[in-house]
């Protein structure tokens, strides 16, 4: 399996990308994404990454996802349970 190296440059053009005015087409559907559960932890990111393209921006559907993280102790599952909270 080919391993790409991204440059610091690429990975912030990924981040970078503009959900208000990319072509969605031009993103691959995270359902069509299938990783080998069988490969060790390293080779399974490279395989999603492969596969996906961009990590950071990709469709689910008709939909455009953006994801993007801050540096902070607050958790995944902390920000859903507070989403949900404010939602009842």
């Amino acid at each position: 399996m080919e391993q790409r190296v991204y440059t610091r440059e690429q990975i912030e053009a990924m981040q970078d990308v503009d959900v208000r005015t990319v072509d969605p087409s031009d993103l691959r559907d995270i359902r069509d994404v299938k990783v080998n559960t069988d490969l060790p932890k390293r080779e399974r990111i490279l395989d999603f990454i492969r596969q996906i393209g961009n990590p950071y921006c990709y469709r689910h559907g008709k939909y455009v996802v953006k994801v993007s993280f801050t540096d902070t102790d607050v958790t995944l599952e902390d920000r859903m349970l507070s989403y949900i909270r404010s939602k009842c």
